[in-house]
């Protein structure tokens, strides 16, 4: 039995068995003040904690009041927490369909459990938006990034994309200076900040039609990069859309810059909602 405010410790999205992103989950916080909240956010140190703060009563379908803490403050909402806490939800309750409300909106999620007793999640994002990068915002972020406009694959330009939370994407058509560059956090936080970006800086670098390796960046969250973002990754799926990208599923390899390999599955549908799946492991 799950007690009151226990921390569970989970990690999503792993590739491998050091990889994916870890998250904390508490399945009962309705106790819970904010202050408390952001207290054990900082304490656990992970990128974001979830808080599952109320329960629906009168809903057919089981829905849950989730709440995201990152160690400096909330955040609307968190693909990775979201795919842990739906897997500890379904290792206590069982497998099935639930809801999230979230600042972001509505998140509808499927678990299901394999001949191995592994649960995988997918969840469908709230209703995405994208929208063209400012010019002089863009010059600054690649400045910090250390590249250029030159340095960017033609085929994806860049844009703003939201699946739940704002994450500017930028793609690189070199492997090399993909794999290299360099960034001053304090410098890409503040332009954060100032931009109202609450997810990462997405820099993408095209390996196949389907497949696309991520770096993704969160000065923000206290990190320098993080493992595997399940926001970004839908955010990805509605930038593709948007730019007429012809597949309908892709893989986004993660992770591996931080030496926490990872692996996001996302299907972009013809219009409504990015759906991210993969699964999530207990961490001691």
């Amino acid at each position: 039995m799950t007690r009151v405010s226990e921390v569970l410790r989970y990690s999503a999205f792993a590739a491998a068995p050091d990889g994916g992103n870890p998250a904390g989950v508490v399945l009962d916080a309705s106790a819970l003040s904010d202050e408390r909240m952001l207290q054990i956010a900082a304490k656990v140190g992970y990128s974001e904690t979830a808080f599952v703060v109320a329960r629906a009563a009168d809903s057919p379908v089981a829905r849950y009041r989730v709440r995201y803490w990152s160690p400096e403050a909330e955040v609307p909402f968190c693909g990775h927490a979201t795919v842990a806490t739906a897997v500890a939800l379904a290792e206590r309750d069982g497998s099935g369909e639930v809801i999230f409300d979230t600042d972001a909106g509505p998140v509808t999620l499927r678990s299901t459990v394999g001949d191995d007793g592994a649960v995988t999640v997918s969840f469908t994002s709230v209703e995405p938006e994208v929208r063209a990068l400012d010019g002089d915002v863009l010059d600054r972020l690649l400045g910090l990034l250390g590249v250029d406009r030159d340095d960017l694959d033609p085929r994806f330009p860049p844009k703003e994309a939201f699946a739940g939370n704002r994450h500017p994407v930028v793609t690189i058509a070199d492997r090399e200076l993909f794999d290299q560059f360099r960034f001053a956090p304090a410098e890409v936080a503040a332009l954060m900040r100032e931009a109202g970006w609450l997810g990462t800086v997405t820099v993408l670098h095209a390996a196949g039609e389907a497949d696309f390796d991520a770096r993704n960046l969160f000065p923000v969250g206290r990190i320098t990069e993080d493992p595997a973002t399940g926001s970004a990754a839908a955010s990805v799926g509605a930038y593709l859309r948007d730019l007429g990208h012809p597949e309908r599923s892709i893989r986004i390899h993660q992770g591996a810059h931080v030496r926490r390999p990872s692996l996001l599955t996302v299907t972009i549908p013809e219009a409504g909602g990015i759906e991210v799946s993969g699964g999530a492991t207990r961490i001691g």
